[in-house]
């Protein structure tokens, strides 16, 4: 019989991922069948699964926590976001249309069935399926035909480990409340709650636990510190961008403009680990700085929408500058094809038909393809010969004079364009920096040292030690009593 926990938080960003991938692997290392699951996703830090197609990259590094291949149904429903109010809905890996927020709530119903279909075939076969929600069950306007959080708990019978965040502050208020604004039978399918992202003496929380068994009745399942070793894994959520601040001044400053719809954001993880590398998101209203030698631009989900968007924060004329003082470009699929002279869209796959004028510091043009490329591929390095390995999702095709000079070669295919002067180059491969060996070659292009870092290796080992911890907070036996069997 297969074994079955959810993790629902109090609002969004509590830190249910790394909770969820952390029990995941202390589930794997005590020899368990695991499986992650998460009906209902909304992100557009995507991956492509090994059975095809996209699922959320978070589903994807609790794959790798459980030790087992990413399926598109670990994560059924995914909804990336193009604009305001309207996203793409990708059902079981695979894109179904677009849906603008009043329509997807009539939409989700329909969704129950795929939900269910992918929720058991990742049962069949396992020991225990660990379960993460999405935003908080607390939203009871989104409860009506849910599939995200209570609506799937309650339609499988799976109990609900409430995650809270106590950084933020009103932890014991977001607790007792939603106990509070929950329908009677919801209420009844929460086990238990965590208390997340603790800073200091953890006795001090004592009476506020006693608080909360007060005003819910509900266990206090364990009280979670600051997990130092999850700042090594990917993040999934943009939302965690905002609160990343400028570290000490380093030998390279490798500056990344936030895009207001940037996509797959953890292609630059690797950097973190290098000890001469200065990472720096820039916010909109913030200038590229000056001083950095290296400006990489990341994937966009609506790359038009995002050129507009990059001209009026001025960041097309600090770009000009930094090219001009010699510095060097990289960009990364939706940014490759803004580093172009045009985006053409004349199916209006990113919205309405339209064209934009690029950043024409590349010989290329691009146009809108309705077939979406998703797939999983080795590759290889045309500038500096090394192995190279990850992945492509990505609409439109872009060709010109620059396409002759290859970045890479995905499944020995020339892909991507460098300029004349080699100064700036693109590629639609995400996990370039993965590659120990390319950041090596890379940072040496500015004199320094890099890519003595396995970074891969580094990701599984702090798995490992947020595991680790898991274990001494809340222990594996407790999480096995806190799950129940499910029917398959």
């Amino acid at each position: 019989m297969t074994r079955a926990l959810m993790f629902q938080g109090t609002g969004s960003d509590v830190g249910k991922t790394v909770l969820v991938a952390g029990f995941c692997r202390l589930a794997a290392n005590h020899g368990l069948k695991v499986r992650p699951f998460k009906p209902q996703n909304m992100s557009n830090n995507a991956a492509v699964a090994d059975d095809g197609g996209e699922i959320g990259r978070a589903q994807w590094l609790q794959a790798l926590a459980c030790r087992v291949s990413a399926s598109v149904h670990m994560n059924p429903v995914l909804l990336k976001p193009q604009s305001e109010t309207g996203s793409q809905v990708v059902v079981q890996g695979k894109v179904t249309g677009h849906a603008r927020g009043r329509d997807y709530q009539k939409l989700k119903p329909q969704l129950m069935a795929a939900v269910m279909d992918s929720f058991a075939r990742v049962a069949d076969g396992a020991d225990l399926v660990l379960v993460e929600g999405a935003g908080s069950p607390a939203e009871i306007n989104l409860r009506s035909g849910d599939i995200a959080n209570m609506g799937f708990a309650t339609a499988t019978g799976v109990p609900v480990v409430l995650v809270g965040d106590i950084d933020r502050g009103g932890v014991i208020a977001s607790i007792v409340g939603t106990h509070t604004i929950l329908p009677v039978a919801d209420r009844a399918m929460i086990a238990g709650y965590l208390i997340n992202k603790f800073r200091g003496d953890v006795s001090l929380f004592d009476d506020g636990i006693s608080a909360i068994d007060g005003f819910t009745g509900w266990p206090c399942l364990g009280v979670i510190p600051w997990l130092k070793a999850a700042a090594r894994l990917p993040a999934e959520d943009s939302v965690a961008l905002e609160r990343l601040v400028q570290g000490p001044a380093r030998a390279l400053k490798i500056a990344v403009p936030v895009l207001s719809r940037i996509a797959n954001f953890d292609d630059f993880d690797p950097f973190k680990a290098e000890p001469d590398v200065d990472l720096v998101f820039v916010r909109p209203g913030e200038r590229l700085p000056e001083d950095a030698g290296l400006v990489i631009l990341p994937g966009s989900k609506s790359t038009i929408s995002d050129l507009a968007d990059f001209r009026r924060q001025g960041w097309d004329r600090d770009m000009q500058a930094h090219y001009r003082r010699g510095g060097r470009i990289i960009g990364i699929c939706g940014g490759y094809q803004m580093l172009g002279r045009i985006v053409s869209d004349p199916l209006g796959l990113e919205g309405e038909g339209e064209a934009a004028e690029g950043l024409g510091l590349l010989d290329i043009e691009t146009e809108m393809a309705p077939e979406k490329t998703v797939r999983n591929i080795k590759a290889r390095s045309a500038e500096h010969d090394v192995a190279l390995s990850g992945y492509e999702i990505h609409l439109g095709v872009s060709r010109g004079p620059d396409s002759a000079r290859p970045m890479t070669l995905l499944d020995g295919r020339p892909d991507g364009a460098i300029s004349p002067d080699g100064k700036v180059s693109g590629t639609y491969l995400h996990g370039l920096f993965d590659s120990d060996a390319y950041r090596a070659k890379l940072l040496a292009e500015f004199g320094i040292r890099g890519g003595e870092t396995n970074f891969r290796a580094d990701v599984d080992a702090a798995l490992d030690e947020v595991a680790a911890e898991l274990d001494r907070l809340v222990g594996f036996d407790r999480l096995m009593s806190t799950s129940a069997l499910i029917g398959r």
